[in-house]
């Protein structure tokens, strides 16, 4: 009996949390009810109320609502049901969690809104039947990287491209990357680990889920993180995490055009006067074929101003890709 009235108010936090919320209750009949029909405990209704008050006294929201049988809701949650709603369609839109996972992780958030509205929630919940990686490894390399940040060492790794039978083979051969990761970012569905290469001997980047197997930490100390280096500079800088020389490029872009670039550069973005139709934008970028491809979405609206040698290549991306339409 005296483990029973130890345990008994865990067991009413437990009851409240699970099955009410702001518009569904218990009253004392039902919690006495449900802890003698689930848990073996025999108790009367004013226990109920003593447990209740003692719990409200340590702090724990839970609401009552007085009458001739007291009703009780659980009113504290973690997260509310918009809150829960935005981080289930993140897990559900992401190309880089595995459909396994995805489903795991959404029962795990639904649980979080008691029973009643996660009824509601899985009702509501739409599936788009996006692509899904099947690379459940991808999480222990994501903890390896982690690790190896937090440790301030290099890692090891080899890389994995698709071959035109749609096989996963390792890149290069098998070439072995040394890398000094310095954090890990989200961008355009896939997760990416910035650092400073080896092979390169220059920051760069890594697709998460184009590392082979789970990287190897290494006993060799990271190469520090550049004095001045700014993170969320260097990603403005990217565009879809493609490594590529990084220069400074002059745009004359139509007024039209602002959300998106500052969508892509911030809102710090270096932006100047030209004309009443157009602004400037001086900016560092990625300079490739990526970068090329979101110039040439623009349909003319976005134009490269300079310099001169980053013109002429857009120029001859632009030539060839004409002449493969004859």
């Amino acid at each position: 009996m005296d483990n029973d009235a130890k345990l008994r108010p865990i067991y009413l936090i437990q009851i409240l949390k699970e099955r009410t919320d702001e518009d569904h209750y218990l009253s004392t009949p039902q919690l006495c009810k449900i802890l003698k029909d689930e848990y073996g405990i025999e108790t009367h209704r004013t226990t109920i109320k003593s447990d209740i008050e003692l719990l409200q006294q340590a702090g724990i929201g839970i609401q009552v609502t007085r009458s001739t049988q007291n009703m009780y809701n659980y009113i504290e949650r973690e997260f509310d049901n918009a809150e829960l709603k935005l981080l289930i369609d993140a897990v559900e839109s992401s190309k880089f969690i595995t459909k396994s996972k995805s489903e795991l992780l959404v029962s795990k958030l639904v649980s979080l809104a008691g029973v009643n509205k996660a009824r509601e929630m899985k009702r509501n919940l739409a599936v788009d039947g996006r692509y899904k990686p099947e690379n459940e490894r991808i999480y222990y390399i994501v903890d390896a990287i982690n690790d190896a940040i937090n440790q301030r060492k290099k890692i090891c790794f080899q890389k994995v491209e698709y071959n035109v039978k749609k096989q996963r083979v390792l890149h290069h051969g098998g070439e072995k990357y040394i890398f000094s990761p310095y954090s890990l970012v989200w961008d355009g569905d896939f997760y990416y680990v910035i650092g400073y290469s080896d092979k390169y001997k220059d920051i760069g980047s890594h697709r998460v889920d184009r590392i082979a197997e789970t990287p190897e930490i290494l006993d060799e100390s990271a190469v520090p993180v550049p004095i001045g280096f700014d993170i969320n500079k260097f990603i403005n800088t990217m565009f879809r995490m493609y490594n590529a020389p990084r220069k400074e490029v002059e745009l004359i872009c139509d007024n039209g055009v602002m959300d998106a670039i500052i969508d892509k550069f911030g809102i710090d973005a270096p932006v100047y006067a030209w004309d009443q139709q157009n602004f400037r934008v001086i900016t560092e970028v990625a300079v490739g074929t990526v970068f090329f491809n979101w110039i040439f979405g623009f349909r003319g609206k976005v134009k490269i101003k300079g310099p001169e040698d980053v013109k002429k290549e857009y120029s001859e991306m632009v030539r060839e890709a004409l002449s493969a339409l004859d």
